[in-house]
């Protein structure tokens, strides 16, 4: 049988005990360094991939809170709508009753206003639990900015003359001092 190289080198006396156990180190390191290279790869691919999802996870929180914010300054902006251009003076002893959220809700107001109110010339936007009195145009500036904004508007009906001709009660006058 044929002695290893390493027993060949020290029968001959080339080489002694101390260099061949650096050389035997030296291999052990080497082999160990090759055989870690391959986790470290992976190693490095689960932390790129991780980095990648931390970089997704943030444009993606970061776009909700940017979202947020307008959603914020819409609001903002439609508060200050009506507050800049609600009506003041229009509480009076006539009652208009008007349907929020499926319940039947009641404010008093001017005749006149009551009239306004029930021919579209004037709108009835929420603001933080209380009602208010707005003019269309602004109600509708509302209605293009958050559509989800509360207001009831009457919308003019447009006039047709062929609704009086079918109307079997036109004959009978209603009077004018009748409220209903």
């Amino acid at each position: 049988m044929s002695k290893s190289l390493k027993d060949q080198f020290l029968k001959m006396g080339l080489t002694n005990d101390k260099k061949v156990k650096q050389a035997e180190k030296h291999i052990k390191k080497q082999t160990k360094i090759t055989r870690t290279t391959g986790e470290v790869d992976e190693t490095k691919i689960r932390a790129e991939q991780q980095r990648q999802e931390k970089a997704e996870r943030d444009r993606l929180l970061n776009l909700q809170k940017k979202a947020e914010e307008e959603k914020k300054a819409v609001r903002a902006q439609v508060k200050q709508l009506i507050q800049m251009n609600r009506l003041t003076d229009y509480k009076g002893d006539v009652p208009h009753n008007f349907i929020f959220e499926k319940k039947v809700k009641k404010i008093n107001v001017t005749a006149k206003i009551s009239d306004q109110l029930a021919k579209g010339r004037l709108a009835i936007a929420e603001l933080e639990g209380v009602f208010e009195l707005i003019p269309p145009v602004v109600a509708e500036k509302i209605r293009q900015r958050e559509p989800d904004w509360p207001i009831i508007l009457n919308e003019k009906a447009p006039d047709t003359g062929d609704a009086e001709e079918d109307d079997p009660y036109a004959a009978y006058e209603i009077p004018d001092d009748l409220m209903w």
